[in-house]
């Protein structure tokens, strides 16, 4: 392209102008101190009120210099203005950091085609963009998000006044991303499930340390602390007594001590702590309560190299904790390191996330804002359990900055996470995942606040990779495996796309030996998906669309529609007729997700596999009932006997059948049953029978 001479910019935002002017600030933070439209490097953190969050800065030093200001009158506009209804969602400090990277990368290409400014661009350069992203390797998600950030130009015309586009980049756009016709189309939830081979060992071993390992790593942070605040007690008076002329008091309570603790090693037969083969007089020094250097007088010199050679050295700083863990029966770990308790910390807190947010449902920023005394309780008269509750800050979708309160209804290991967290903070300290007192960013900065995500991620492959270890260390085959050779790579957003996607699978399988998820959907369905605008139950549906849409296919490609019963069966027959015709499945089913979701937007037959029956869904005869306003039938109230949409295939037929057979064993026993009881079973028997045989299963109708 030929260039032109620049246009000279014009200045309409003056430089004093303060960028966080409309924007919530944080409590303390002072509206004077904060960024200038005239900065060089615009500092967003006092506007960030997710504790999660870490600093957050758009530096336009990194952008070109013929674009700067366009680009700063640009990012003015989305933290003040009044936004075009296309940019509605790009309101938050994060979405805007994220636009300001695609946006910067946009100028850097432009800049480096020579061109004098954006309003001088054509179609014929933009395609030239199209190609280069083409040429890079990125997600199709990134690459429309680099799209949208330079459509920002366009949309945003009428307020930028150094520089503009004259025309939508995206006009030329086909729906795949191509050149052609139309727009972009919105990207779908890109964020991977965690596969099953990964998921289920990680979720059993999470469920471990919460469960059987955390009452060790409890006391061994106990005796821990006690241990550290010595040691900082001693550096103290150590640095007092050397700023000193005078001699230093004799602590006359050290004899008493130093003999305690060695009667101590004698009494369990353990040798002394060592390092480099010799006493390690700092640490006997902690456990005495004393400085390294009392220890070094010769009247304890002699008393401790008497027990050393009565004892040995070990080198390692073991504390007192016994370990009363199990695994399989045996100890799950020998004895704990002073050492090793930052990291044995650390990995239990992981473990509560991984349970916290792998059965709730929640998000990173909403795990991270739990707050100690966050879990109620309701049981009933009896004392039982009824409902368990968690109250957190819900920050997407919300209006307001600072979060709203939201509400998730939880299970049982979820509350034991909680009461662990609880139990690994100080008392002193709000926030569950906030940074562990083990921790030395902890004893850099005793004001470090929650684990930002990145931190999270990290911990979270540290967890996994210690699963690996111990596995491998002890010959164990319950380790979490590679994925197509390749380690997993787990990301906090992982847990609620996996925990979607199990939820509208419903398997029946038992994760832990405890919970079934037909019993977490209910719950989940209850507490999270009418809370704020959390958009979990849009995700559940889609899932479910997918999933059922699957169970169709089956149906489909087995014939199985043709050999329906009941008596909405032709019906069905007919609906999924009309869907294969749509869909063509051809001999198989759809095993591409999106298209899949596709198919179903458009061509959904509106058919409900189940495991006792198969709805042909008609709201006007259904005997069933939504309580939640949505469209469908209500499977877990279904009315199979008296139902005019229900139809069976051999596989439900199956099910009653297995169930007649349960209703069998409960009666042979009958003597210990109720008299209203066993009428109520052998009835319900008889009517089960007869239903299935007026539908062509021949079962007995009488009772065993």
């Amino acid at each position: 392209m030929t260039t032109s001479p620049a246009p000279v910019p014009v200045r309409t935002i003056p430089d004093a102008a303060l960028v966080l002017a409309k924007r919530k600030l944080r409590t303390g933070m002072k509206l004077a101190d904060t960024s200038r439209f005239g900065d060089d490097v615009w500092v967003l953190t006092p506007a960030i009120h997710q504790r999660h969050l870490g600093r957050i800065t758009l530096d336009f030093r990194t952008v070109p210099i013929r674009f700067r200001l366009v680009a700063k009158e640009l990012f003015y506009l989305l933290l003040t203005g009044d936004l075009p209804p296309e940019c509605a969602s790009i309101r938050s400090i994060t979405s805007i950091q994220s636009f300001f990277y695609f946006a910067r990368s946009f100028l850097c290409w432009v800049d480096q085609r020579q061109a004098a400014a954006l309003s001088a661009l054509t179609t014929a350069d933009l395609e030239e963009f199209e190609r280069h992203l083409a040429s890079q390797r990125i997600s199709k998600e990134n690459r429309q998000q680099k799209w949208r950030a330079a459509r920002l130009f366009w949309l945003c015309r009428a307020n930028l006044t150094a520089d503009r586009l004259s025309f939508d980049p995206t006009a030329f756009l086909a729906e795949d991303g191509q050149t052609g016709g139309g727009r972009a189309k919105v990207s779908e939830n890109a964020t991977d499930r965690i596969p099953e081979p990964v998921h289920a060992p990680l979720l059993v071993w999470a469920l471990r340390w919460v469960d059987d390992f955390a009452d060790d790593v409890l006391r061994a942070c106990t005796e821990w602390s006690a241990l550290y605040e010595r040691s900082k007690g001693s550096r103290l008076r150590r640095s007092k007594e050397r700023g000193s002329r005078r001699s230093p008091p004799v602590n006359r309570e050290i004899p008493e001590r130093l003999t305690a603790v060695l009667v101590q090693y004698r009494a369990e037969g353990r040798p002394l702590p060592g390092e480099h083969g010799a006493v390690n007089l700092s640490h006997l020094a902690r456990e005495v309560n004393c400085t390294r250097t009392a220890l070094c007088q010769p009247r304890y010199v002699q008393q401790i190299q008497q027990a050393a050679e009565d004892l040995g050295i070990d080198d390692g700083k073991y504390l007192w904790t016994e370990v009363g863990g199990r695994l399989d029966g045996n100890p799950w770990l020998g004895k704990i390191a002073y050492g090793d308790v930052e990291l044995l910390a650390l990995l239990l807190k992981t473990a509560c996330y991984i349970v916290v947010a792998y059965l709730s449902g929640m998000r990173d920023s909403e795990v991270k804002h739990l707050q100690r005394g966050c879990l109620t309780v309701w049981r009933d008269e009896s004392g039982q359990v009824v409902r368990r509750r968690v109250t957190s800050l819900a920050f997407k979708g919300e209006h307001d900055p600072t979060g709203v309160t939201a509400t998730w209804i939880v299970t049982a290991p979820v509350e034991r996470a909680i009461k662990v967290l609880e139990a690994l903070q100080p008392s002193s300290q709000r926030y569950l995942f906030a940074v562990l007192p083990t921790s030395r960013h902890f004893r850099k900065d005793r004001t470090a606040g929650v684990a930002e995500t990145q931190a999270t991620n990290y911990d979270l492959v540290r967890f996994a990779r210690w699963i690996t270890g111990y596995c491998a260390a002890h010959g164990r085959a319950d380790g979490i495996p590679h994925v197509q050779g390749q380690e997993w790579r787990l990301s906090t957003r992982q847990f609620r796309r996996t925990l979607a996607w199990f939820i509208a699978r419903q398997p029946g399988g038992v994760i832990a030996g405890a919970m079934q998820y037909r019993h977490l959907r209910v719950q989940m369905f209850e507490g999270y998906a009418g809370t704020s605008e959390s958009g979990f139950r849009a995700e559940v549906q889609a899932e479910e669309a997918i999933a059922r849409g699957e169970k169709l296919g089956d149906l489909i490609v087995n014939h199985e529609h043709h050999r329906l019963r009941g008596p909405a069966a032709a019906e069905a027959e007919a609906r999924l007729t009309e869907f294969e015709r749509h869909v063509q499945f051809r001999g198989k089913v759809v095993n591409d997700d999106k298209r899949m979701q596709r198919h179903m937007d458009r061509h959904d037959p509106h058919v409900y596999p189940g495991r006792f029956v198969t709805c042909a869904h008609h709201a006007d005869r259904a005997l069933c009932w939504r309580g939640d306003g949505e469209d469908g039938p209500s499977l877990p109230d279904c009315v199979p006997l008296r139902c005019r949409n229900v139809a069976l295939t051999e596989e439900n037929v199956d099910a009653f059948v297995g169930y007649l057979a349960t209703l069998d064993r409960m009666l042979a026993n009958g003597d210990a049953l109720a008299p209203y009881v066993r009428h109520r079973l052998e009835q319900r028997r008889v009517e089960i029978a007869r239903f299935l045989a007026a539908n062509g299963a021949h079962v007995d109708e009488g009772t065993s």
